[in-house]
Parts: structure tokens; C-alpha cells; sequence
């Protein structure tokens, strides 16, 4: 529509008509043969069949005389466009034809136009290229490991909806904080990227469901050393029925208890540990004629694993991708409009008291976009339905667990305020977690949870 913003009526010229060259559209003309038409006058031309420009002028009331049509072409002599230029006047304004020098000129122009609009294209499709094998990384992470399969593409979706929200804000903390197009897009960059030092974690450490767990899961080695232990009991000859009952139903619970410490959990207590060492020396089998402990050191080391399923040193190994993050991202010449995003995507494990990793950072070290991803990163680990180690928690859950987390300074407050205040955790919720997560609670009970600022 052009100044007016009117919507154009007008359809489409086609380049082709039955298949071949649309002689009736001079566009069409100009773009297949190459060539450069220029017309004094459009009512007095027998060249070629203008019928459809008269038309046109039938149709809008305007009076088309002269015309210069020219092919945009780039520097390699590819087709990027058509420019038409109508109706040329000189200073009195009469309508006069386009003289040569005129035609030269423009010829010119537009040759550097399409080489404009080539390099943009160009820019355009390094950029979209650039985006798709971020989504690629992140899409081979997620194939990686069948528990974590939708990590790195719900992280991105959270920290977009959390961000918009930020920039609508023009209230409390967060009120001089905006974000542009580029602010935006340099973000999404960040966030599909954010763990793409995962490449070099072991599936076994990322894939562990159980504490007992390598490439197969040890507790029926345990269990089969109970077996053992039961047999030996059952056998002895230095114990009469009602011993050998109660030793056998002390042995039973005792099982019992090691296959449910093999599972993981929110927090194994210090009396549950005591137990484990208690459980593997008062037992011992013989087989093959080496005596042992019914559960050995490393079992031991496993089983003692307070949160969880990973022990400490595998911990460091899964916290260890960050360390390949950081050293992947830092080493990339990004562009200057994409020169934060290892500052964004390198920051969703650091707390705002500064006992995060991979750097330690504290709040005032690190940008508004990098502790949104902290957020997003922690909600999006919460609420996952697919993780070996544990269950998908519910809203109510969640949130109490974030909230104490703003208590505790490892979330930016304001903008876990925001998380609450704008219902992110709640429009994210709807579309993607499962109904049985959906759970019903007085948002203002919530550790930390407020409504508005």
C-alpha cells in the first residue's frame, strides 16, 4: 500500500503464462530475457503488448507514459528482482521519456541493489543457518539420552515466556528493562545452546537411573549375594528354626532396604547411611572360596549417595559439561549482535549468592537474560516427566521448591516475582506438563510466591 498503508487489490503478475515468457507483463520480460526496455510512450508503443499496464490505468485513473524497466541483477549476474520506473518529468514537470543517461544511472543503482539485497540474503541465510544448527545441537543432546528428550527445546520455550514477560513489565524492579528484535533473537541463540557441552557427558552418568546403575543396573548382584547369605542361614547347622525365622526376616528387611536406597531420592538421611554400612558387615558370603562383604566398597560409595542417583564423582562429571560449554562457546567468533549469548547460556547453574557453577558468579556479575535462563533451566528440571532418577513434581511442588530457592539466594527474586506475577509457570504448565501435574494451591501459600510488587 505503500504511504497510504491501503491493502493492494491487485493480483500477482505472473512470469510464466502456458509456459512461456508472460509477453503482456514487461516484468516478466525483463526478468527472463535480461534485457532493459525502455518505452517513450506506452499508447504509441507496437513492440510489444502493454494491454495489461492500459488496464491498469483503466482500473486506477493514472496515466502511464513512459517507462524503464530494468532486471536487478547481483554481482554474479543472478536475478534478485525487477525495478519498473514510471513516468520520468523534467524540472517543469512534463512527462518526458528516460534518456540514456538516465537509463545508465539507474542501471547502475540497481545493479548495487542487488548486490545489497544479495549480501542481506546472504547475512539472512548464515543467520537462519547459524539458528538451525543450534536447534540441531540441541536436538542431538536431547537424542542422546531418552530420559532427557525434551530438555533443550522446553528451556528455550520457558526463557522466551519469561523474558517477554520481563519486557512487558513497566513496573517495580524490572521497569527500565526491555528487550529489542536482536535482544531477543541473541537470547533464543543462548538458550539453544545452553547445554551443548553435554556432547561429551557419558550416557551412562546422563542416562543413570538408579544409584547402583553402570552399564546395568548392580542390585541384582546385591540381591544375589543376599540369596547367597539366605542359602548359608538356611543351611547352618549352628542355629535351630526360630533363629534361622528371625535371621531370615532380618536378612529379608534388610534387602528390602538396600533395593529402596538403590532408587534415589530428594535426601537419604544420616541414619539411612549408617545403615548401609551396618547391613554390609553384618553380613558376609563366600564365593568361589573368597569370603566378602554381602555389599562391597564402591556399592557402598553408590548407595550412600544423599540426593539423587549420582555419586560425587559423577556429579563432577555431569557439572563438568559446563566446563565444556563454557570452552565451546567462548571459543566461537560470534558476530557482535550474538556476542553475549556465551554470557546467556553459560549462567543457568550459577546461584545469585555465588555458590553456582561453572564460575561462581553472583547476581551482580552476571545479566538480566543469563539468571532467566537459571529459572527456566530449574522449572524446566522440576517438572520433566522424563527423568530416570525421579518423578515429574507437580505446580505446587515446584513452585515451593523455587520459592525456598529465592529464599535461599540461588533465583533472582525479581524476576521469580515476575515468573509469578505474569503466570508463566502457569501458561507453560497448561500447554506442556502432564494434567496430573495440574495440582490445585493458594499461590500465596507458596514459599516466596507473592502477587504483584
Amino acid at each position: 500500500g505503500g504511504t497510504t498503508n491501503n491493502e493492494i487489490n491487485f493480483p500477482p503478475i505472473p512470469l510464466l503464462k502456458y509456459g512461456e515468457v508472460n509477453d503482456s507483463a514487461l516484468v516478466a520480460i525483463a526478468a527472463k530475457t535480461g534485457d532493459i526496455i525502455n518505452i517513450e510512450d506506452v499508447y504509441h508503443c507496437t513492440d510489444y503488448d502493454l494491454s495489461a499496464a492500459k488496464a491498469m490505468d483503466k482500473k486506477t485513473g493514472y496515466r502511464t507514459q513512459s517507462v524503464l524497466t530494468l532486471p536487478m541483477k547481483n554481482h554474479q549476474g543472478d536475478l534478485n528482482g525487477v525495478i519498473q520506473l514510471l513516468n520520468a518529468s523534467n524540472e517543469q514537470g512534463d512527462i518526458i521519456a528516460f534518456d540514456q543517461e538516465i537509463e545508465k544511472t539507474i542501471h547502475a543503482l540497481s545493479s548495487l541493489a542487488g548486490v545489497i539485497i544479495t549480501n542481506k540474503q546472504l547475512i539472512d541465510e548464515m543467520e537462519n543457518l547459524f539458528s538451525a544448527f543450534s536447534k540441531l545441537i540441541a536436538s542431538a543432546i536431547d537424542k542422546k539420552s531418552p530420559y532427557t528428550g525434551g530438555h533443550c527445546r522446553r528451556v528455550p520455550l520457558i526463557t522466551m515466556m519469561l523474558a517477554e514477560a520481563c519486557d512487558e513489565i513497566n513496573y517495580g524492579p524490572l521497569d527500565s528493562f526491555s528487550m529489542s528484535k536482536e535482544d531477543f533473537h541473541e537470547l533464543g541463540v543462548a538458550a539453544w545452546l545452553h547445554d551443548c557441552g553435554k556432547v561429551a557427558t557419558p550416557e551412562y552418568v546422563m542416562d543413570k537411573a538408579k544409584k547402583l546403575e553402570t552399564i546395568f543396573d548392580r542390585i541384582e548382584l546385591v540381591s544375589a549375594r543376599f540369596e547367597i547369605a539366605a542359602r548359608d542361614i538356611y543351611s547352618s547347622d549352628k542355629h535351630d528354626g526360630n533363629q534361622k525365622a528371625l535371621l531370615l526376616k532380618a536378612l529379608e528387611s534388610d534387602r528390602d532396604f538396600i533395593c529402596i536406597a538403590n532408587t534415589g531420592g530428594e535426601f537419604f538421611d544420616e541414619d539411612k547411611i549408617e545403615r548401609v554400612y551396618k547391613i554390609a558387615k553384618n553380613y558376609q558370603v563366600t564365593i568361589r572360596g573368597v569370603k566378602q562383604d554381602i555389599v562391597n566398597a564402591d556399592e557402598i560409595y553408590n548407595l550412600i549417595t544423599k540426593r539423587g542417583t549420582l555419586n560425587p564423582k559423577e556429579r563432577r562429571v555431569i557439572n563438568g559439561h559446563m566446563d565444556v560449554t563454557v570452552e565451546m562457546l567462548e571459543s566461537m567468533p560470534f558476530p557482535k549482535h550474538l556476542k553475549r549469548v556465551p554470557e546467556y547460556a553459560c549462567g543457568h547453574h550459577e546461584k545469585m549468592d555465588g555458590t553456582g557453577y561453572p564460575k561462581g558468579l553472583k547476581r551482580d556479575e552476571m545479566s538480566i537474560p543469563a539468571r532467566i535462563m537459571g529459572i527456566a533451566d530449574v522449572f524446566e528440571a522440576l517438572t520433566a516427566n522424563d527423568r530416570p532418577y525421579k518423578d515429574p513434581k507437580t505446580l505446587s511442588e515446584t513452585l515451593t521448591i523455587m520459592g525456598r530457592m529465592k529464599l535461599g539466594d540461588h533465583l533472582d527474586p525479581d524476576l521469580f516475582d515476575v515468573f509469578i506475577e505474569k503466570e508463566v509457570y502457569l501458561k507453560f504448565a497448561k500447554e506442556y506438563l502432564e494434567n496430573s501435574q495440574l495440582d490445585e494451591f493458594d499461590i500465596t501459600q507458596i514459599p516466596g510466591c507473592q502477587k504483584g510488587f
